[in-house]
């Protein structure tokens, strides 16, 4: 294995590999398998998830819902993690219609969310009830990524969905920080509470929401 990767590194510098839970110095990261951490881990790693089905080709998989698959992305993300989602492809090499539904759903919130999941850090508390936090690498921004937690709502009823306020326990906006909903224009309003940093949502935003299932606002400093 030695002399494979330093081969492979020869045309891909930079190259990472995984051994398999086989430790060494080709053990750049590991793989919890269908799982999430329950906080942070120590070191690089990914969760290898299955989107549907098994890890290859079953007849009538039942794949996660939307809400499922976005949430666990948040999740693994917030904890400083990667995200491997299997598919498994039929014999002819195509896959079931309702994985292109799925992963169409999931472009559809990255689009807008991009920022607050690529490039990121695991920040403390990574994640207090319902709010999922991560940090730029470069520019430091914070974004806290209110996951939605109604049930039986359709999307015409976001309103439900987004509180007028709710905090982000343990993170703290400085001085002349500026909070926005990502996917949506102008400042919110905040304020410093004893827990943390206090956020506003106003009507106008909540009944136009730039997105489903989860909402991320950007922090752009904290103390």
């Amino acid at each position: 294995m030695d002399e494979l990767a330093a081969k492979a590194r020869e045309k891909q510098p930079g190259l990472i590999v995984v051994d398999r839970a086989v430790r060494g110095p080709n053990q750049n990261y590991l793989t919890p398998e269908n799982r999430v951490p329950e906080t942070q881990l120590p070191y690089p790693w990914e969760s290898c998830i299955i989107a549907g089905g098994g890890w290859a080709w079953v007849p009538n998989p039942q794949f996660m819902s939307p809400k499922q698959a976005i949430h666990m992305l948040i999740d693994i993300v917030a904890k400083g993690g990667n995200l491997l989602y299997n598919i498994g492809p039929a014999p002819d090499g195509t896959w079931p219609e309702a994985a292109y539904k799925l992963l169409d759903e999931m472009g559809k919130w990255i689009d807008v969310n991009g920022e607050a999941i690529y490039s990121t850090r695991a920040i403390a508390p990574f994640k207090t009830d319902n709010i999922c936090l991560t940090q730029q690498k470069d520019t430091k921004a914070v974004y806290a990524i209110y996951l939605d937690n109604s049930e039986g709502f359709t999307s015409g009823e976001a309103l439900t969905k987004l509180p007028a306020t709710f905090t982000v326990k343990g993170i703290f906006a400085a001085k002349n920080a500026k909070l926005t909903l990502l996917g949506s224009t102008g400042n919110l309003k905040w304020e410093n509470t004893e827990e943390g940093v206090k956020i506003f949502i106003p009507e106008k935003i909540r009944k136009n929401l730039p997105c489903d299932l989860a909402w991320a606002v950007k922090i752009s400093a904290i103390n």
